[in-house]
């Protein structure tokens, strides 16, 4: 139950319309895509920037918890509402404000979705390079708060690469505007790079100022199937050491082939044990030499077949594979775990080699696809959450999972972010002297611990 005080102050804050109180309206804003439920306190739905700084200075008076959320579809568990919190739902500030094409730029409110941006960008001739897979329904603001980038970033980096300014609220209350709205700018430390990626703990984000690209005048898409896992990560080295960058390097290892194959015959080469989806973009007078290149890449010792399409209906053809992929894994394992790690190109081998192995180890089948060009792999263990020995041996293969990412250079979390989900395994990664800055940083932000408290950073150790 909220303070009656704080309630009184939030019905000030906003029309009847935009608060939900009683428990049976708040509770589905209780869950993301984790699957995780705690049940708000309250739900408010701000429209403008003023009406986030009155939650945030109503909700820290009374020093009630509040959580930013846009649409819901992140998997760890940041927007889950604990200890009673105050939901503040940003889907109702969708505004489009500005497309600037002659300076390539659109500022958005956070509520916008990916989608509705690509398509006021696309009919200026730009896009956004940022596209995560729930681009149709996720919203910018939850873009920039788990830094969420989709196959593109391999070529076009991440939200961090291409967001120039914001607008926010702190902890405090106080609106804080970072950034500039060209693309050089080094006056003062660079805190919109901070902001993003910090999962609502900071800073609200109110207002965001995004660098757009044109988009290409043509594209080519290529599939290339390989023997072995090994033969394919020496093709994504080879392809990512020549000068053609592919705007999607997307990989599929031999368990995710024989799920889908058994979940629907897509004709590919007998002895398939990994595959290569390859776009290639540019210029329409460049990119069949462009695509040829990449594909003389892709051309190593293990490779069973290299498919280039030119017309729509055999870029349908190839990307068969990969979207029949998801439909197989909820028929086979509705509530898999899925996390997303990364590691050096280089070690995709080492990586995937010790996945078969914990996946015989724990006796849990490990299905691992995602981006091949970055080293981004979205690791799936496919358990039901429901029975608790496969929950018990699926805590200790995931523990398993993080430490063989970290002994071969790499890092927990891609684009999926933290929460809660990977929160107690940060330590593993971080030293003590980083943790100890980042939560001094949490408290300039937010003194009293208000934005999305327990998220992202792991408590400090007791004595």
């Amino acid at each position: 139950m909220l303070p009656d005080a704080l309630h009184q102050a939030l019905a000030a804050a906003l029309p009847t319309d935009q608060l939900l109180t009683a428990p049976q309206d708040c509770w589905a804003y209780g869950y993301d895509n984790s699957r995780r439920h705690a049940p708000p306190g309250a739900v408010a739905f701000a429209t403008e920037h003023a009406q986030v700084v009155a939650l945030v200075n109503a909700c820290r008076a009374h020093r009630v918890p509040l959580i930013a959320r846009g649409r819901g579809t992140g998997t760890t568990g940041a927007t889950v509402p604990l200890d009673g919190a105050v939901v503040l739902s940003l889907e109702r500030m969708d505004a489009l404000l500005e497309i600037d094409p002659a300076n390539r730029i659109a500022r958005v409110q956070p509520g916008v979705t990916n989608l509705a941006l690509q398509q006021a960008a696309g009919a200026h001739g730009f896009f956004w390079p940022p596209d995560p897979t729930s681009a149709a329904v996720c919203t910018i603001g939850g873009n920039l708060a788990y830094n969420s980038a989709g196959p593109r970033a391999v070529k076009y980096g991440t939200p961090r690469d291409n967001t120039l300014a914001l607008m926010t609220v702190t902890g405090r209350g106080d609106t804080l505007r970072t950034g500039v709205r060209t693309t050089k700018g080094v006056v003062g430390y660079d805190l919109t790079r901070l902001l993003i990626g910090s999962e609502g703990t900071l800073a609200v984000i109110t207002e965001a100022v995004l660098k757009l690209t044109p988009l290409p005048e043509a594209k080519r898409t290529l599939q290339a199937v390989y023997r072995d896992m090994d033969s394919a990560a020496c093709a994504v080295s080879a392809i990512m050491a020549q000068p053609v960058t592919p705007c999607a390097l997307e990989f599929m290892d031999g368990t995710a082939i024989e799920m889908v194959r058994n979940f629907s015959d897509l004709g590919l080469p007998a002895g398939a044990g990994a595959l290569l989806m390859i776009e290639v973009d540019g210029t329409a007078d460049a990119v069949d030499a462009a695509a040829e290149r990449v594909a003389a890449a892709a051309r190593i010792d293990g490779v069973l077949s290299i498919d280039l399409a030119r017309s729509e209906d055999e870029i349908d053809r190839l990307w068969r594979t990969r979207k029949a992929l998801s439909p197989a894994l909820r028929n086979v394992a509705p509530k898999k775990i899925n996390e997303d790690v990364v590691v050096p190109v280089s070690r995709i081998p080492a990586l995937v080699a010790g996945l078969r192995t914990l996946s015989v180890e724990h006796g849990i089948t490990i299905v691992n696809f995602g981006h091949a060009g970055n080293g981004n792999i979205h690791v799936n263990l496919l358990v039901d959450p429901d029975d608790p020995r496969q929950m018990a041996a699926a805590d200790a293969c995931l523990d398993a999972v993080f430490s063989l990412v970290l002994r071969l250079d790499g890092t927990l979390s891609g684009e999926h972010g933290i929460g809660l989900v990977k929160r107690d395994f940060v330590a593993r990664e971080l030293d003590d002297v980083s943790l100890a800055l980042m939560r001094d940083i949490k408290r300039q932000f937010d003194p009293d611990g208000i934005l999305n408290p327990g998220k992202t950073l792991p408590p400090p150790a007791t004595p």
